[in-house]
């Protein structure tokens, strides 16, 4: 029995696309893309990919050459070999030796769930500061 969202698609490497890719599940994508890739899934650009454009997926594992941000809701993975030209934003960042990036990082596993109290409550000490009586 398959449920929605488990499917495992594969892209090779004589697929080239020009436009935006948008997939529930995952992905292993091997060929060549212009343009963006979104998803709820997981992404994994192959050894053979080159990817011009954004992504922005659940977790991405990063192998190919890649121009473009890539932003993860749960995880990055880049992988040995990865040139990475943009910048990355993820709750959790893995990068293995002999990794290409040049870019910004911003990796905050604490954004995914934000505190409930986002301000320190000022009110409690401005009262305080009062003299009695008035």
């Amino acid at each position: 029995m398959n449920t929605p969202g488990s499917a495992k698609n594969i892209l090779s490497s004589d697929v080239e696309i020009k436009g935006n890719l948008k997939f529930a599940g995952e992905l292993t994508f091997e060929g060549k893309l212009e343009g963006e890739i979104t998803s709820d899934g997981t992404l994994t650009v192959g050894d053979s990919a080159v990817i011009n454009g954004n992504i922005n997926a659940t977790t991405v594992v990063l192998r190919g050459k890649v121009n473009g941000n890539v932003t993860a809701k749960d995880k990055i993975e880049i992988k040995t070999k990865t040139e990475l030209f943009g910048d990355i934003r993820a709750a959790k960042l893995s990068i293995e030796e002999g990794v290409t990036f040049v870019g910004k990082t911003e990796v905050n596993p604490n954004k995914v769930a934000p505190s409930a109290n986002p301000r320190p409550p000022q009110a409690p000490t401005l009262e305080a500061a009062k003299p009695p009586g008035r």
